[in-house]
């Protein structure tokens, strides 16, 4: 049914339990499994939202960043491997999360995107805006959303 199925992670409980069902998922057909954590860049000025920090401090921040993510996926890569799922984890910096999963899905020839949605509404939405919405609108590769 499915050969290789990318699951994209935040880390948060409900993206843990996208990951659990991906992993079954995966297991099930026997796909292989692409998990991918998006690490966005530090804001470099002001009107991105950035207080004015040294070069060193914003390596440091997105060293801090990539290795919580790295940390992340080593979790994913432990659980996949107990369930027998061969799995390939990927670290992507991007500031636009949905191109950037997308992108990773076309990259490695995934035929499924499982990911998470918080289900936010009203103005929640409107701030945080909905990375799984634009993956759903943009895709040309089915999506599993979970919640």
């Amino acid at each position: 049914m499915y050969e290789r199925i990318l699951v994209a992670t935040d880390g948060s409980t409900l993206s843990k339990k996208a990951v659990t069902s991906a992993i079954q998922l995966a297991a099930t057909c026997g796909a292989e499994l692409v998990a991918v954590k998006i690490v966005p860049r530090y804001p470099q000025a002001y009107f991105e939202g950035s207080i004015p920090l040294s070069a060193e401090e914003i390596s440091r921040v997105e060293k801090q960043w990539t290795e919580s993510a790295q940390s992340n996926l080593d979790g994913v890569q432990k659980l996949a491997k107990t369930k027998g799922v061969s799995v390939k984890t990927v670290t992507v910096k991007s500031d636009v999360v949905s191109d950037a999963i997308i992108a990773t899905a076309k990259k490695h020839k995934a035929d499924l995107i499982v990911m998470a949605s918080h289900g936010r509404k009203g103005i929640k939405r409107l701030l945080l805006g909905s990375e799984t919405q634009q993956v759903l609108t943009h895709s040309h590769i089915p999506v599993l959303v979970l919640r």
